[in-house]
């Protein structure tokens, strides 16, 4: 018979106070999920390339009307502060230098996935819906293309749309547009 030992989650003042006491460095590649820390996976040259590429093409865009967010913790409750690809805030004066940011600044969320695809697809996209995060962007390397998920609800996006590289993606936000092939190379 098998015994089920009852686990300790942590929230997330535990965790950033993990961080503020060196027990977590940023050489640990973590994010706090369902309050547990869990290990991201190694990033490979494609992944890279897609984020930095997205990161210039959206800051390029969205000028003053948005912050990019790159690979940096959101809080989204007390036992959830994923780190997702990019983030596309709404602006802030400080900068998110009091906070990190909460699930009502964001407009936009990126995760890019290759290997990651089912983790993201069904870890984070129902923890980004259930958070009300409006929009949430899965970009497919393995088949070159990306998820748009809007109108989140609970645990799940009610809108999906896959655009293609000969596709654009509206920036509702700052009424411009990105070309999925100019983001997917």
């Amino acid at each position: 018979m098998a015994v089920q030992l009852a686990r300790r989650l942590i929230n997330i003042d535990e965790y950033h106070g993990m961080s503020k006491a060196g027990i977590l460095t940023e050489k640990d590649r973590v994010e706090l999920i369902h309050g547990e820390i869990l290990e991201t996976s190694p990033v490979g040259s494609n992944h890279v390339s897609v984020v930095i590429r997205l990161n210039k093409i959206l800051n390029r865009l969205v000028e003053d009307s948005a912050l990019i967010n790159v690979q940096n913790p959101i809080c989204i409750d007390d036992l959830n502060a994923p780190e997702p690809d990019i983030s596309i805030l709404k602006p802030r004066d400080d900068y998110y230098a009091e906070a990190h940011p909460s699930a009502h600044d964001i407009l936009v969320v990126v995760e890019v996935a290759d290997s990651t695809y089912d983790y993201d697809k069904q870890v984070k996209l129902p923890l980004y819906a259930s958070a009300g995060i409006p929009e949430f962007w899965l970009v497919n390397l393995t088949r070159k293309e990306i998820e748009l998920h809007k109108l989140p609800g609970k645990g799940a996006y009610k809108k999906i749309d896959i655009r293609y590289p000969e596709d654009h993606i509206d920036l509702a936000f700052c009424q411009k547009r990105v070309r999925v092939s100019d983001v997917i190379g």
